[in-house]
């Protein structure tokens, strides 16, 4: 079939980049080419016809110099303000080619033109800075079907606009939208630079579309998709094929065969997982700290008040708790999802407004969740697994906050591996005997009211679960669908990967266990899951901490994998007494 016109407009959609390197600086943008692109830019709508954009074009090398200096400093600016790992991969790719192109072009929004009666700014008058970014788009567009690299220059705050403002003689009312670097390249690479870098990866349209109402998801002329249905169904057994590569590459490193121990069964298991062999060193890393509180805290299985749940949240997004000192030694992100907090949490920077409901109701007495509300804090957790590792994460952490969570915690592992609860009831924040007897029995009776068991895992997970539990396993389910390790932290992330498991057998090959808390549930569900804990530091605080803790053990491993040479390669001679 003949292309038409449509075709080229979609490949020249498709083909558009965000470009940064490979600009060829001593090639001019030919003026006739640009008035074209200008004039595609002045075509894009506006509210109420106001056009309220300008563009200003800079060609002067000594200002582009000015203004790179400016975009440098604030770049360093905000690689100082993220995580270690994520600081690194900022700081190795391009990130602006302001001295690199002939020509820089400033897209500008004067929120005073159009007078005081613009048509649709007299309830949002910032619909004048949004509708110049469709003239950003068009000018985008149109330098694509030219053959013209852009670039989006995008680090200045409030004070650096302001700064850039007087470099260029812009006036104070008037809002930079974009500061855009164009000019002809070499080539135009065949995915986005962010993607190729591994920084980001795009989310699939499929995760975006909602039809009719938010979160029933569905592409045009496709049934609604079952956002847990969808993602059990994409998750495959880790690859034995990369596991066998692993270890026959790990028997031909310079060492002895099996000396680098359980290290050796980290490395297979991490080339399972991603299917590659060596495998992407798990960075960057993000640990998800799900948060809800226990109706059964009313049974008195804990002296705490149910009001330190806020209270630690508030922690954890001030930067205050262990697991944030934790984080910040290791360069990880911490993101707190609220999926089920009792008291209004304002929003806040490292908080995820996810609650399924402020809390559960007390299992003893009723289940714990409905089967819907269960369902729906699953998929809270796979979307959040989702976007963590759309934005480039390599491996997520577990993390858990809720008063009364080991109690729940403890009837899902009782539910689902048949254990006594006197044997997996543990003293969680701290309970002296008496508090401890009277908890053992509160799980007794909700196990006795409810008969969950493993033949129905979400029904388990209604009756007796948090919750965090039901969003953890789903961040478990999450990162299995997309190949992405799990690094487990103590009981509450154990029970939840039970439950995954439940729902998904082979979810359990991307967990891996961080470490054996002295609740003793811990121990039980790693044993159910046959996973072994790298580490046994006797803790039980919970937040991610254990997990975080043996995270270097993922990245030695995969390290190891992938720099340690051969004796083939590194002409050492192996115990056969023969070289390659």
């Amino acid at each position: 079939m003949e292309a038409g016109p449509l075709d080229g407009f979609y490949d020249v959609v498709h083909a558009r980049r965000d470009v940064r390197t490979g600009f060829r600086p001593d090639v001019p943008v030919d003026d006739a080419v640009l008035r074209r692109v200008l004039w595609a830019a002045h075509a894009a709508p506006s509210v109420g016809f106001s056009q309220p954009w300008d563009v200003l074009l800079v060609r002067d090398r000594a200002v582009r110099a000015g203004v790179q200096a400016l975009a440098a400093a604030h770049r360093d600016r905000y690689a100082a303000s993220l995580p270690a790992a994520r600081a690194s991969a900022l700081r190795a790719i391009r990130t602006e080619a302001i001295l690199e192109t002939p020509l820089n072009v400033v897209v500008t929004s004067d929120p005073t033109r159009g007078g005081r009666h613009t048509l649709g700014r007299f309830a949002r008058p910032e619909m004048a800075e949004r509708s110049a970014v469709s003239a950003v788009q068009n000018l985008w567009l149109a330098a694509r079907a030219e053959g013209l690299g852009v670039g989006w220059v995008s680090f200045f705050d409030d004070d650096g606009l302001a700064e850039l403002r007087g470099m260029l003689g812009i006036p104070a009312h008037v809002d930079v939208v974009a500061y855009l670097c164009v000019g002809h390249v070499d080539e135009f690479p065949d995915e986005p630079e962010l993607a190729g870098a591994g920084w980001a990866r795009r989310r699939p349209l499929e995760w975006a579309v909602h039809d009719e109402r938010w979160g029933r998801r569905a592409l045009p002329g496709e049934e609604p998709m079952d956002l847990l249905d969808s993602t059990l169904r994409e998750i495959v057994p880790p690859s034995a094929e990369a596991r066998d590569a692993a270890r026959e590459r790990l028997d031909r490193m310079t060492k002895p065969r099996g000396s680098l121990g359980r290290v050796e069964d980290l490395a297979a298991t991490l080339s399972a997982i991603a299917g590659a062999c060596p495998p992407p060193v798990p960075e960057p890393a993000a640990v998800a700290v799900f948060a809800g509180d226990h109706g059964v805290h009313a049974q008195g299985v804990t002296p705490w008040p149910q009001e330190v749940t806020a209270q630690m949240v508030a922690n954890f997004t001030a930067g205050g708790a262990v697991v944030n000192a934790f984080a910040r030694q290791l360069g990880v992100e911490v993101q707190v999802v609220d999926v089920g907090v009792a008291a209004h949490l304002d929003p806040v920077p490292g908080l995820l407004p996810r609650k399924v409901a402020p809390g559960t109701a007390d299992m003893t007495t009723g289940p714990a969740m409905t089967r819907s509300q269960a369902q729906h804090a699953v998929e809270v957790g796979i979307e959040v697994a989702r976007d963590l590792v759309a934005a480039g994460n390599r491996c997520l952490l577990t993390g858990d906050m809720g008063i009364a969570n080991t109690t729940a915690a403890t009837g899902l592992i009782c539910a689902f591996t048949g254990a006594d609860p006197a044997d997996v009831t543990g003293r969680g924040t701290g309970i002296d005997d008496e508090t401890l007897a009277g908890k053992t029995d509160v799980v007794r009776r909700a196990l006795a009211l409810h008969h969950p068991g493993p033949a129905d895992p979400l029904g388990a997970l209604a009756a007796v679960g948090g919750l965090e539990h039901a969003g953890l396993a789903g961040l478990v389910l999450g990162a299995a669908a997309l190949r992405v390790p799990v690094l487990l932290d103590g009981v509450s992330a154990g029970a939840a990967a039970i439950v995954a498991a439940g729902l998904a057998p082979n979810a359990v090959g991307y967990c891996i266990a961080g470490h054996r808390s002295v609740e003793p549930g811990s121990a039980l569900a790693s044993s159910f899951l046959g996973l072994e804990p790298l580490l046994d530091m006797e803790m039980r605080l919970g937040e991610g901490t254990g997990a975080l803790l043996a995270l270097p053990l993922l990245h030695g491993a995969a390290r190891a994998l992938a720099d340690v040479a051969t004796f083939d390669s590194a002409g050492v001679t192996d115990k056969t007494g023969e070289t390659s």
